[in-house]
């Protein structure tokens, strides 16, 4: 079981299975190099158990919207 990071300065993180990351980079008509990074040494994500490739989403809270949503690529550098 993995343990989730609640503090309220840290946005929700989230590992896609491989179908997610596939509907995703399909639905936006991007490849995997094109999605913005996260390091894999990242501390918001050391509890995801992550390898370079995956995929995480971040729901952030907003004012504005209520939440936003972002995808970001683990890379180990």
């Amino acid at each position: 079981m993995t343990k989730k990071i609640e503090h309220a300065l840290v946005p929700e993180h989230i590992k896609l299975n491989q179908s997610e990351k596939q509907a995703l980079l399909k639905q936006y008509g991007v490849t995997e190099n094109e999605l913005p990074r996260i390091l894999k040494k990242d501390p918001a994500i050391a509890h995801l158990n992550v390898e370079e490739g995956d995929v995480i989403k971040i729901i952030r809270k907003s004012q504005a919207s209520g939440e936003s949503v972002f995808y970001r690529v683990v890379k180990s550098e």
